[in-house]
């Protein structure tokens, strides 16, 4: 064979195998979900994955020339010529073992850590204790009014935790305690006066977590309680086996993964909070190692503070890790089976109106009472003296703070109504959430969409991970990944410190809050795409109906619920979110913001008037949109 005839023939196998290399690809994207794959295998990796690089490559980079003279001084023996930008790993042992200034390490990592891990495992046991009685109450006995008590014991969770904490001290406070000027409710109402460390510190912060994630707790227990199968009970009472060995071989065992994942999960979050530390540690009894992390990144070495936000981070890859180690056995999305329906519940006969009424009492007091406490302190002008009470707080045209730095920096504050600082903030928060609702809810849909037709690819695989893993990185740690990015220069523009408009703050915002909300949408769109049969979408394909169609008028109508708590979640958690966005907004970006703000200069009734709209604001459109479409964060638990 000539040589003309070979390079012939090589170019037409080469051409052969693009024409087949190209129909492939074609093929390939020719269907939607494929399409949604790479698109957000893409996105994510940029969204997520590089951001935490940039946060890890932190710790390894010298921040500033201020950083470098510290680092310099503590390894002067090292002869150092660091300058800013260099790579260095001695972040790490300056943090961890600085020999230079005693007691450093201890008192701004190993000690802080230590009592928040302890804080948090308090915070767990109360939770899971809590949220698992009320759960096994709710669906496996016949106490009265599960609707109402079901309803309102989510009320801890969707009210912000710093908003609990609140509450704690507004209660429990005193005259007797130097760190909370005024009395509270108790002092006020029965002339009780409680120990310090029953309002600030260790304790307090540890219980209000734990009352905080109890409702968590609630939804995940009761949720494998209520769609148990009931014929292994049932096949137990026949054997006479006694209520209490039923509970310990097949109830509990059967629990046993979500126990484990509430406590996982109720963990990573408890460690890292800010605000609620923040909140409770007045008197400077409990430095959380969050509050240690926000002032390394703020006013400290910012090296530091991303080797503390690297480590947490590492904290929640491990609790994934044991968490999908404990659970992958008993992943299913059935739905529908041959199992009994009826469960047999547990007559308490006359206890349980005894029950019930001390469960309704417990709830209503953690659930109601803080709005009325909200209430009664934005209403005096001296806290704790009812016959100080006053509308102006909420409707005064005149000042109603005598605070000159607070009005050098926002001008004379007037009654809440009035406040146009106020009012700009709540709708800041608004359009941010709604927006952030928005861009989760619909990525949330796509997800699950991508996820359910592609379940044993390997690249939708990756994208159900990586969608899963902003929830599980501490909100701080988190919110130190984007302020590590706005720190540069090609990200500076989102930067509220240097931009000084609220309108980088809002852009940041957005972004971090529609990243970190995405597991909410997600997990919420899978398991609902998971549940639909593949004919119904077949039946539509072959009639020619196009997937744009196929999604907004048969498959979204289908589970609208479930979709809706996709946008439900992100919007009330971007609401009351404080944490998250304290490193990368102003005193004045969201009424979060602007609260806390108000707070620390001992604006308390503003803030408590800000607190209660906040939280009622919440509330009723949570109420809102379950009456309209029926998604609710306790659908299917409640009696």
């Amino acid at each position: 064979m000539s040589d003309n005839s070979m390079a012939i023939e090589r170019k037409e196998t080469f051409s052969h195998r693009l024409k087949k290399v190209l129909n492939s690809i074609k093929r390939y994207f020719s269907k939607p979900e494929n399409i949604i794959t790479v698109f957000f295998a893409i996105f994510l990796t940029l969204a997520v994955i590089y951001p935490l690089i940039k946060m890890v490559l932190g710790s390894f980079t010298v921040q500033s020339s201020g950083e470098a003279r510290a680092l310099k001084e503590e390894f002067e023996n090292l002869n150092l010529k660091l300058k800013r930008g260099d790579l260095t790993i001695l972040y790490w042992p300056y943090l961890l073992a600085n020999k230079t200034t005693a007691g450093f390490s201890a008192n701004f990592f190993w000690t802080p850590l230590y009592r928040s891990i302890l804080m948090s495992l308090v915070a767990c046991l109360i939770s899971v204790g809590a949220g698992g009685i009320m759960a096994f109450l709710v669906t496996r006995t016949n106490i009265p009014f599960k609707k109402f008590i079901s309803t309102v014991f989510i009320f801890p969770y969707i009210i912000p935790s710093w908003s609990l904490a609140m509450f704690w001290t507004n209660f429990f406070k005193n005259s007797h305690i130097a760190a909370a000027p005024g009395c509270g409710m108790l002092e006020e109402f029965f002339g009780v006066y409680t120990p310090q460390w029953l309002v600030f510190g260790f304790w307090p912060t540890a219980f209000v977590m734990g009352i905080h994630y109890t409702p968590f707790a609630y939804i995940l227990i009761g949720g494998i309680l209520r769609n148990m199968d009931a014929n292994l009970e049932e096949a137990a009472i026949v054997l006479k086996a006694s209520r209490f060995k039923i509970l310990r071989r097949i109830t509990l065992p059967i629990v046993a993964p979500a126990m484990i994942s509430t406590i996982l999960l109720v963990f990573a979050g408890s460690v890292s909070s800010y605000t609620v530390p923040f909140y409770l540690n007045r008197d400077g009894s409990f430095d959380a190692i969050s509050i240690k992390l926000r002032a390394a990144l703020t006013t400290g070495v910012r090296g530091t503070g991303y080797v503390i936000a690297t480590i947490l981070m590492v904290f929640s890859i491990l609790i994934l890790t044991i968490n999908n180690w404990f659970t992958k056995s008993r992943r299913s999305f059935t739905t529908v089976s041959g199992k009994s329906g009826q469960i047999s519940k547990i007559d308490l006969k006359w206890m349980k109106w005894v029950i019930a009424t001390i469960v309704i009492l417990i709830v209503v007091f953690f659930s109601i009472v803080p709005l009325l406490s909200f209430a009664l302190e934005s209403l005096e002008s001296t806290p704790g003296d009812i016959s100080t009470f006053t509308w102006n707080y909420w409707f005064s045209k005149n000042s109603v703070i005598n605070d000159p730095y607070i009005e050098s920096r926002f001008g004379v504050q007037v009654g809440v109504f009035h406040n146009k600082t106020i009012m700009a903030s709540f709708g800041r928060s608004l359009l941010v959430s709604f927006i952030v609702a928005l861009i989760c809810g619909t990525f949330g849909i796509l997800i699950g969409y991508a996820v359910s037709h592609n379940r044993r690819g390997k690249l939708a695989s990756y994208i159900g991970t990586v969608s899963f893993l902003p929830y599980l990185i501490p909100a701080l740690s988190f919110g130190a990944v984007f302020f590590a990015l706005i720190k540069t220069k090609t990200f500076s523009f989102l930067d509220v410190t240097t931009t000084t408009s609220e309108l980088s703050a809002m852009g940041i915002v957005i972004i971090v809050g529609g990243i970190k909300f995405i597991p909410f949408a997600s997990r919420s769109g899978t398991n609902a795409m998971l549940q639909l049969s593949g004919e119904i979408e077949e039946a539509a394909i072959i009639v020619g109906t196009p997937w744009h169609k196929r999604m907004t008028r048969i498959i979204f109508p289908i589970q609208k619920a479930s979709f809706m708590s996709g946008y439900l979640l992100p919007f009330i958690s971007c609401m009351r979110e404080y944490t998250l966005f304290t490193l990368v907004t102003s005193e004045k970006t969201l009424a979060t913001n602007y609260l806390g703000y108000l707070q620390n200069f001992g604006a308390d009734q503003l803030a408590n008037a800000m607190n209660l709209l906040l939280v009622v604001l919440v509330v009723l459109i949570n109420i809102g949109v379950n009456k309209l479409t029926g998604a609710s964060i306790d659908k299917g638990i409640g009696g």
